[in-house]
């Protein structure tokens, strides 16, 4: 379900401390196996949070199927990221080795049914230099920006990697008319050199 964000606010630590501390220890090749393995994970948790037992399960199977869609992809990039979830929020933490690696964790993460955003903690082991990595730091703050205080735009919807002046988009949008807008506004922004757009149109469609 699409939400609409407070405009005047962004996630914050504050709102980090109750994420819950679920993750996926194991996970089968077998599809079957890594959804009863994250499910099982998630009852185990679901006595210790205040989530409740049936968005626990629900957050064990998303942060599941994350999970194994970055082992069938490459194995690589499963060993490096952790997955959180709490109530469809997800938090990708952990060490990447490329930029890039980083984009495609967040864009296969809104991919799976269920996921109502993702917030990028990965750290990237090689950077481009500091000047350009400023730049990009720059561009990813300034679209925040113009993301939050569009009030046709659910901010929170959409996750934001700039690298090397590209600008990757990947979320959820609520119509045609938001993407565009959200768009629109990255083509706007002073050190951007092109928009790569992943953003899908809610249409309940995802894994």
């Amino acid at each position: 379900m699409m939400t609409k964000p407070d405009h005047t606010s962004q996630a914050s630590p504050l709102g980090l401390r109750s994420l819950c501390l679920l993750c996926v220890m194991a996970i089968g090749l077998s599809g079957c196996v890594g959804a009863v393995a994250g499910v099982g994970a998630a009852a185990v948790a679901a006595g210790t949070t205040e989530k409740g037992f049936s968005t626990s399960i629900s957050d064990g199977v998303i942060g599941t199927k994350i999970s194994e869609s970055y082992f069938q992809e490459d194995v690589s990039l499963f060993s490096a990221v952790k997955v959180n979830v709490n109530q469809g929020s997800v938090l990708l933490t952990g060490a990447v080795e490329k930029p890039e690696d980083a984009v495609k964790a967040v864009q296969m993460a809104w991919q799976v049914h269920g996921v109502v955003e993702v917030i990028n903690e990965l750290d990237v082991r090689d950077e481009s230099s500091i000047k350009d990595r400023a730049k990009d730091i720059a561009s990813e703050a300034q679209l925040r920006g113009k993301l939050i205080t569009d009030m046709d735009v659910s901010s929170l919807n959409f996750s934001i990697d700039v690298v090397n002046g590209v600008v990757y988009l990947s979320g959820i949008a609520g119509s045609e008319e938001e993407m565009n807008r959200v768009v629109a506004h990255a083509q706007d922004l002073r050190f951007g050199t092109t928009v790569v757009n992943y953003i899908r149109i809610n249409e309940d469609d995802r894994e």
